[in-house]
């Protein structure tokens, strides 16, 4: 067996057997890593010395047989925006070159404990500000289905470290759908859960009101465990999960606008198997749910702005342009604006609870509605950028704007995923449902 593509939870099964010892997987990623043609467009930097010497420690727990966890032992990547003790972490950004926190996040600390081994920090957008993965100011991870596309972002060299088998699984953070997008185009799983259910201590900001910390992995049970992990909680039973008897709303309307046709077809394929599977499957047109789409400028780039002004305006030139501008659009929305628009998301949230909420155990929709466009276009084309951006990100952005928890599922299809968005606070439902659907889909 190919160890190194194993699932998280099929290593430290593995491990707690005997079978896998945490030091010469440990070695292995490391090794994989540092040779791959692509990996320091992967890794911003692997931390060589903090992994082998968790990985000793977990070594010597095995052979006590006092493991902490399943996940004791494991070897995961850590997207470059989540601080580690002594390790440099710049989010991507010139803006923060050098910089290295005294101590690790929150998120980061707790997995220490759990016995997790931190093999390196993982490549990603500018301060998290794009869906698409790009990022000619330190380094674009090369997209693990196509070199030549556009790997998905923020959380870019994250879902492509798991997705190449050079990490077992990975952290990253999500926005506006920087967990997701990289993980349907890079077919993984990807979780973001509700907003402020993982401690964000110690994660370099983009928006604090949406800003979440959540997995990538190659399943729904490792990010069931890593989640547990990050908030001290025990894991969710996912035995006897299924889709038979579960109400899951297709929502209509403007995740399908200006779509493309592989996305689509790979959504509607999906539906059609969780149908045959028992699903019962309904459909919903929220015209209302344009309303809080439209709050976007208002809400991301003013926040984000705000953040990180005196920085940008001191240093301009160390930002690449598109971002820079992104950032910048935030500028001109006025504190009434901003408040204004706060309290209009309310009460859109809140009449998604009325309306929508109540009669559905998920809403689906196709994560991305395009394929991963070519890198280099992207790169050469402004406009297209652009456009491409801002659909990219537009219906994982739902579930930010709502305040929902999403999962990202691989239907078969590459680069296509199909999301569910679940109850605000009721993530561990959400991991039980994806579970179930995961069956239906891998069986395709």
């Amino acid at each position: 067996m190919d160890w190194l593509r194993a699932s998280a939870v099929q290593q430290g099964r593995a491990i707690m057997a005997g079978l896998l010892d945490p030091i010469d997987q440990t070695e292995a990623y490391l090794e994989a890593a540092r040779s791959h043609p692509d990996g320091k467009r992967i890794y911003a930097r692997l931390t060589f010395s903090r992994a082998r010497s968790e990985a000793i420690a977990a070594h010597d727990r095995a052979k006590a047989e006092l493991r902490h966890g399943i996940l004791d032992g494991v070897a995961i990547s850590w997207k470059d925006n989540i601080d580690s003790g002594g390790t440099v972490t710049e989010a991507g950004s010139k803006l923060l070159e050098a910089r290295v926190p005294r101590k690790d996040a929150t998120v980061l600390a707790r997995a220490a404990r759990g016995g997790l081994v931190c093999l390196g920090k993982t490549q990603m957008s500018e301060l998290a500000f794009s869906g698409l993965g790009l990022n000619p100011m330190t380094a674009t991870p090369p997209n693990a289905l196509d070199p030549a596309l556009a790997p998905g972002g923020s959380s870019s060299g994250a879902a492509v470290s798991v997705a190449l088998g050079l990490a077992a699984a990975a952290i990253g953070s999500d926005t506006g759908g920087s967990i997701r997008v990289p993980a349907a185009w890079n077919g993984l799983v990807g979780f973001k859960p509700t907003h402020d259910s993982v401690p964000e201590k110690g994660v370099v900001p983009l928006c604090r009101k949406f800003d979440v910390v959540g997995p990538i992995a190659r399943n729904v049970e490792d990010c069931a465990e890593l989640l547990a992990v990050m908030t001290g909680e025990k894991p969710v039973d996912l035995n006897d999960s299924g889709v038979g008897g579960l109400r899951l709303m297709v929502l209509d309307g403007l995740p399908f606008e200006d779509a493309g046709e592989g996305p689509v077809t790979a959504f509607q394929d999906a539906v059609d198997r969780l149908a045959r599977a028992g699903a019962k499957v309904t459909h919903v047109a929220t015209e209302w749910l344009d309303k809080a789409m439209d709050l976007s400028p208002q809400l991301f780039a003013s926040e984000a702005y705000g953040i990180w002004r005196a920085q940008i305006e001191d240093a301009p030139e160390l930002m690449w342009s598109p971002i820079l501008e992104r950032f910048r659009g935030g500028s001109g929305v006025s504190a009434p604006d901003y408040v204004a628009a706060w309290e209009q998301l309310i009460r859109i949230r809140r009449k998604w609870i009325k309306e929508v909420a109540s009669v559905h155990d998920a809403v689906l929709l196709p994560t991305v509605p395009i394929l991963p466009p070519d890198a280099t276009r992207l790169m050469e084309d402004d406009d297209y950028y652009v456009h491409a951006n801002l659909l990219t990100l537009r219906n994982t952005r739902i579930a930010n704007l709502l305040g929902l928890p999403a999962v990202s599922l691989p239907t078969g299809y590459p680069g296509c995923g199909i999301m569910l968005m679940g109850h605000a606070g009721r993530d561990r439902h959400l991991l039980r449902v994806a579970a179930g659907a995961e069956a239906v889909l891998d069986a395709h």
